[in-house]
Order: C-alpha cells, then structure tokens, then sequence
C-alpha cells in the first residue's frame, strides 16, 4: 500500500535547536505523513491530518481504481462473489477465488486466481434444477499502469487483461470447456485530496465456450461501464456508491444485441492496517430488458442482485 508513517519522537535523542527551528521554518511536514506526532516551532507537539494517502485499486466495489500497489508488494486475496435471482424461480451462484498477487515493477502487477463455485437453481426459466460445488477453474489479471496520478497527472489511468478458464457453466452448472478474457480500462482522480474519489471503467469480454460432449464452439460478448464516487468518512473507513451498466451479445464482435442491465449500490472499504484491508460491495438491478420480453428488468441474461466480498493480506 501507499501509507506513509512519519515517526518523530522529540524526547529520545538530543536535538539542536537550531536545527529544529531550520526545519520548522522551512516547510511543512506533507499530509501523508499523518499517523505520527509533529513539533512545532515551540516544541509542543500537534496533531497532522490522519487522512493520508489510499490506494484505490479496491475502495470502489466492482469498479476498479488505476491504482496498482508499491514495487515488491506481494499478497494473498480471498475474493467472494455472489449473483442472485433470475426469471421464474430462485437462483444462487457464489464463487470463491484463492488469489496471490504481486507487483513486479511500479507500472506492473500481476494476479494468479483459483476458483470455487457454489450454485442453486430452483424452477428458474430455461434452466435444469441444479445444487452442486465444483472446482470451477483458473485465472489471471495483468495491470499496467499508464499513467500514474500525483503531482504530475490529476488521473491515474490502467489497462487490465484477465483471461479465464472455466470448466463449469456459472449459470446453468454444467460441465464445459469455456476461455475468456475481461479488458479493462480504468481511470480515477482525487476530488478532495485523499478524502473524495472518483472512478470509471469501460469493460469489454469476449467469451467462447463448448458444452461437453459437444464439437460446436458458441461465442458471446458482454461490454460495461462502470463509474464510482467514494469519501473517506475516517482515514480507515470507506464509504460509496457505484453505477454499473452491462450490455450481452451473441458473437464475439457484439454482433447480436440479447439483452442490458443497470445496477446500482453500495461500497465499503475498511483497510484495518498497512497490510490488511477488506472490501465489501453490493448492487441491484434497476432498469434493464431482454431481446423479446415486454418487462422492465433483464433477468435472463443477468442476475438481480450481486455482491462483492475481498480480503487481502500483504507479506
């Protein structure tokens, strides 16, 4: 992470006066250094703003921030996501992803993911009843960081690639051989310094997949837009809201236009310490409609409600 701790500690060592008076004159501590006690030109000491600065990669729920973290993090993630309700009668998917990520190079960070998925489908339109848990597949996310935000750029802009390989249908359960890739183009600014963030994102996924048993190949593509608005309510917590919009395609080219969903809902973020920090999202679908139905919402091609559930643990 980004934290910056500035420790001064006046009573432990003797410390030239001039000197002090120098460096106390000449400028002013920065506001990251926020955690620790300062020293004024008379000695006592004052309080620095708490609120110094946040990597946004995770504080936006589903929207991602341009943020990548510091060279030579490395971490392990516990990502859960859920999709709820669809047409005609109750459906559940929960997936469970076991992450490691690392950051090679300040403009460079890469994910290895694991995934679990745990489905009900109860009487839902077009779909077989299902229950089952299943080792669902593996995947990656490669981020590079384009331009980075600071002094020199209001803006911070990435580019993500996270290419899958599933084994298991997420709506409908069954087995099959399915590869896709999710393009994401990420950016953020500062509104109010280290208080007030805003975030965008244009998403695009071409997918192909092959039931089992089957020779045919069916190819699909969604595209998103998602923005983000989050404000530091403590230098800890986190506290937003999100707008997500999804298109689904049949072909890889979005070809055939099947069906949209807008969704919109809360965020939360908590980072706990330097190295530990949790981020919780959830979403409703609010206006939506699939090729060939007269209702309001989309809930053949999308689900009604998702959330969003990461913890993450630096070493």
């Amino acid at each position: 992470m980004r934290n910056l701790h500035l420790y001064l500690r006046a009573g432990t060592a003797r410390i030239n006066p001039f000197l002090l008076a120098a460096l106390t004159c000449s400028h002013a501590l920065p506001a990251r250094a926020a955690d620790a006690p300062a020293l004024t030109q008379g000695g006592a000491p004052t309080a620095i703003d708490a609120f110094h600065e946040l990597e946004t990669k995770y504080i936006f729920g589903f929207t991602e921030g341009s943020d990548i973290g510091e060279e030579g993090e490395r971490a392990i993630e516990f990502e859960t996501t859920g999709s709820f309700a669809m047409r005609g009668g109750s459906f559940s998917a929960i997936e469970q992803e076991i992450e490691f990520e690392s950051v090679p190079t300040q403009f460079f960070g890469y994910e290895l993911s694991a995934h679990g998925l745990l489905q009900s489908v109860n009487n839902v339109n077009g779909l077989d009843n299902f229950h089952n848990f299943n080792f669902s597949g593996l995947s990656a996310e490669f981020r590079f960081l384009l331009v980075d935000r600071g002094p020199a750029s209001p803006f911070g802009l990435t580019v993500t690639v996270a290419p899958e390989w599933a084994r298991v249908n997420d709506v409908s359960g069954a087995v099959m051989t399915d590869f896709s890739a999710a393009f994401r183009l990420i950016a953020d600014t500062e509104l109010i310094p280290n208080r007030l963030y805003a975030a965008a994102n244009l998403i695009y996924e071409p997918d192909v997949a092959r039931a089992y048993g089957e020779t045919f190949w069916q190819r699909s593509s969604d595209l998103g837009m998602t923005a983000a608005m989050s404000y530091r309510v403590t230098p800890k917590v986190t506290l937003g809201g999100e707008l997500q919009y999804y298109r689904a395609f049949d072909g890889l080219g979005m070809q055939s236009f099947l069906g949209n969903a807008l969704y919109i809902g809360p965020t939360l973020h908590i980072q706990f310490t330097s190295k530990i920090m949790l981020a919780a999202a959830f979403s409703t679908e609010v206006s939506g409609h699939a090729i060939g139905e007269g209702r309001s919402l989309d809930l053949t091609n999308f689900q009604r409600r998702l959330a969003n559930l990461k913890l993450e643990i630096e070493f």
